[in-house]
């Protein structure tokens, strides 16, 4: 009798999902995003909102909780109700976090369920006009030279940037100073501004402010030149070999959401993907859109979370008590 209960239970609870999943959505879906306007995660979040709610039937309005490499919006949604109407859309900065902070207020492998990786960005390494290096090799030398002398901005700890300036430190054997800021649009501005010499920020923010002349690239962080900056050499090119990093954006339910729910999640996610309208855009901006499902996305996002685990053991990224840190 116990087990006809449990049966019976649990069939309950599945029948309910797919009555819900028949209801919803109907109201405004949150698209909850872990950076300020102006970076790459708040541009790939207003470029799918539009059409993501277009293929549901109903609005998806953004909301930025910037602060702690994501983990504002991350502790915020995997407290939201499991009901399809509090989406995140977060960063590179998920995948590194877990090694990163030994006290998260969330757990990303119990909290979540990942919907999609939308886009992989190559980043750009980029410097202030005022500094003196044109080149790698010229940033290289001071760096060699004058140890921990050069600056470099990141939207955060754990972030695209930080992981990014950290593997630029061990491939090319410099030290340089690490400062964190809440976001990448403020850390871009203060480099512009002059305040922090260099910064590692993505191809898709930063490319108008280099074909205007307030920042100077130096070199992209990808395999092969950005279509965006085909002047721009790669890395390896410019003389730092083995050095490969992407920034990416994947948007996220929160645990318990009922599945047939997850389902038409993913299903609209990937439509608006494989729109010519949501790829041009993402190509435009130097990114290239995820190639895979929800489970490719998942089983991406563990990888990257492993391979930023072994960074973290270098020492140039050190772990870091969540409520100690102090940003700019």
């Amino acid at each position: 009798m116990q087990y006809v209960t449990k049966a019976f239970f649990m069939a309950l609870l599945f029948l309910t999902g797919v009555v819900s999943a028949q209801e919803w959505p109907n109201r405004p879906i949150s698209l909850v995003v872990s950076y300020p306007p102006g970076g790459t995660a708040d541009l790939m979040a207003r470029t799918v909102a539009t059409p993501l709610g277009k293929v549901l039937g109903t609005s998806v309005v953004v909301e930025n909780k910037p602060g702690a490499s994501g983990q504002i919006a991350a502790s915020y949604v995997a407290k939201a109700n499991a009901d399809g109407y509090t989406l995140m859309l977060d960063a590179s900065s998920y995948s590194v976090n877990p090694s990163l902070f030994p006290k998260l207020p969330y757990d990303p492998n119990k909290d979540f369920k990942t919907l999609a990786v939308l886009a992989q960005y190559p980043n750009v390494l980029l410097v202030n006009p005022s500094f003196p290096a044109k080149s790698v090799k010229e940033l290289v030398a001071i760096a060699k030279a004058k140890p921990n002398s050069i600056s470099y901005a990141s939207s955060g700890n754990g972030s695209a940037q930080h992981l990014a300036g950290a593997l630029f430190e061990v491939k090319a054997g410099v030290d340089m100073q690490h400062v964190p800021y809440k976001g990448g649009g403020p850390a871009l501005n203060d480099v512009i501004g002059g305040q922090v010499p260099v910064f590692f920020g993505s191809v898709a923010s930063t490319k108008q402010y280099v074909d205007s002349g307030k920042l100077n690239a130096l070199a992209v962080t990808g395999k092969k030149r950005a279509s965006s900056m085909p002047a721009v050499p790669t890395m390896a090119e410019a003389g730092v070999p083995g050095y490969e990093v992407y920034e990416w954006n994947g948007i996220f339910a929160p645990s318990g959401t009922p599945a047939p729910i997850l389902i038409k999640l993913s299903d609209a996610i990937g439509k608006v993907m494989a729109s010519p309208e949501v790829r041009e855009k993402v190509l435009s901006l130097g990114g290239e859109p995820f190639q895979g499902n929800s489970e490719a996305a998942d089983k991406f996002i563990k990888a990257q979370m492993a391979e930023w685990a072994k960074l973290v053991k270098t020492g140039k990224i050190a772990e870091i008590d969540a409520l100690m840190v102090k940003y700019v």
